[in-house]
């Protein structure tokens, strides 16, 4: 077989509008576990067909489904295809897919199966064989983190996990990574008994997606924006994560979990150490990485934790012109749940850049619509020219980082209105990836495999940065357990619960409509 060298210069099916030639995966497999959930069947499946279609993946690749199924080769094969066909970005092209197809195994067995593991085992060697995947293997977990164990330890007992010289062997690990700091420590040392560190790869799909990665050129790229990006400019900082449905079936995994666990440990979190970070000296992940555990570590908690944060559960009633159910009404949901399905609270970050600009953080399901932003709001202008106006006749300027849907950033000033008197009103800038960009972005997860398969981990968050946002949730989750009481009700559609207004109302600001 061709090395990876090679491999590049020879591929027929690298997109020859993609430039990015050194970001092309060697000779691989990957490993996945879980094949039949929605993420694998949703996600992964369509984003490794659509890296094929882009030429990112070597013709010698391979992909493993490990399940329960009795599934053959050739029924898995049209399972993959099923999946591709409904929700690959790409276009279907058959050529990529005999290719691919070609590269495709099955392996049925549990998770503590040792037969299934002794057969995924000759499985990947036959690949190494046939395909030429040279014992270079990931192995994605798709599936509860209490089954991360054995399947683990099964990888170390089948010698799946450990390498010859020349190959490597890596892990990927989806959120969510524990439900507290001691669960996630205990999950860690778990997975890091049988891979190392530098092999272990921790999925947050947000830190994929292209606007995120774009926080840092926006930063760092532009004189425009740095200089102002402090706290002698900046009011304060909101961050949302608002979903237009409810749990769905989800009720398994959400119930006990919650809107801060399910999504501000992690997602928003991270969206904040982007925002907040200082400049890192480049892109190695270890420069990257410190940048964002130096804003964590520098998170201050409210004295506050009642007034400073909301808690609530959406109700009963119409959205979007259908009657809905309320949270507790849910299947599955028990009729007492303390979970919330919305969750906001204030941060502040200790340094010299942002002292004193609190970080208002909020997620929740069926709320206004889905969008996930961040608003960077400055401070009111003095109002010293246009004294004939009150204050609150001007608006604040704010730059606003769309994440989703509709990918960009968005400008907000202060512009004269047409006429004979001076009148300022508020008017917006627009920057959309889809009208500034003839290429599409790609998927999250098309990034991250690849990431995986290329061996680097600057968008994969370390254990550290997962024990310090554990560190910033643990005592408002501990808070919210000792009060008595359900968290607090909303309408489906609004934004959220009272409270969420009071804890900006406090502060005498408002929550941003996006």
């Amino acid at each position: 077989m061709p090395d990876g060298t090679t491999a590049r210069a020879t591929n027929p099916l690298r997109d020859p509008r993609d430039r990015r030639l050194s970001r092309i995966a060697g000779p691989s497999s990957l490993v996945l576990f879980g094949v039949t959930g929605d993420l694998a069947r949703k996600k992964l499946m369509p984003a490794i067909y659509d890296l094929a279609n882009r030429g990112l993946l070597p013709p010698s690749f391979g992909l493993v489904g490990f399940g329960r199924r009795d599934w053959s080769n050739e029924e898995f094969v049209e399972q993959v295809k099923d999946s591709v066909t409904q929700h690959a970005r790409t276009p279907f092209n058959e050529t990529v897919w005999e290719q691919l197809s070609a590269g495709i195994r099955f392996v049925r067995g549990e998770f503590d199966d040792d037969d299934a593991f002794k057969n995924l085992r000759e499985c990947i060697e036959e690949l190494d064989q046939s395909r030429g995947t040279r014992g270079n293997h990931a192995f994605y977990l798709s599936i509860p983190p209490n089954a991360f164990e054995a399947v683990c330890q099964k990888l170390s007992e089948h010698g799946l996990a450990q390498p010859d010289d020349g190959q490597w062997r890596r892990v990927v690990i989806e959120k969510p990574f524990g439900h507290d700091l001691e669960s996630a420590r205990e999950l860690n040392s778990i997975v890091e008994e049988v891979f190392p560190p530098d092999a272990v790869f921790r999925i947050d799909h947000y830190l994929g997606k292209e606007t995120v990665q774009n926080i840092l050129a926006l930063r760092f790229a532009n004189q425009l924006f740095e200089p102002l990006w402090n706290a002698n400019y900046v009011d304060h900082v909101q961050i949302t994560m608002a979903e237009d449905i409810g749990i769905g079936s989800r009720a398994g995994y959400y119930d006990g979990v919650g809107a801060a666990r399910d999504v501000i440990q992690n997602h928003l979190l991270q969206l904040l150490a982007l925002t907040a970070m200082e400049e890192p000296i480049s892109f190695d992940a270890d420069h990257l990485r410190s940048e964002k555990e130096k804003v964590l570590a520098a998170v201050s908690l409210p004295a506050d934790l009642t007034g400073r944060s909301a808690r609530g559960q959406y109700e009963a009633g119409w959205q979007g012109g259908e009657r809905v159910n309320g949270f507790l009404e849910e299947e599955g949901i028990p009729a007492d749940s303390t979970t919330e399905s919305f969750a906001a609270l204030r941060l502040d970050i200790n340094t010299r850049r942002w002292a004193g600009v609190p970080f208002y953080l909020r997620a929740g399901k069926r709320l206004g619509r889905r969008v996930t932003e961040i608003a960077v709001v400055f401070k009111r202008a003095p109002n010293l020219l246009f004294r004939d106006h009150n204050e609150e006749d001007f608006g604040q300027n704010a730059v606003v980082i769309r994440v989703q849907p509709d990918e960009g950033v968005t400008i907000r000033f202060g512009s004269k209105v047409p006429g004979t008197q001076t009148e300022v009103r508020d008017v917006t800038m627009d920057f959309g990836y889809g009208h500034s960009f003839t290429e599409s972005s790609p998927e999250a997860y098309e990034r991250l495999i690849l990431d995986v398969l290329l061996g680097e981990p600057p968008l994969f968050p370390r254990q550290q940065e997962v024990e310090l946002s554990w560190q910033i949730l643990d005592p408002f989750e501990k808070h919210w357990e000792s009060l008595d009481g359900q968290p607090d009700p909303y309408v489906p559609g609004s934004w959220g619960p009272a409270s969420a207004d009071e804890l900006l109302a406090a502060d005498g600001r408002t929550w941003r409509r996006p």
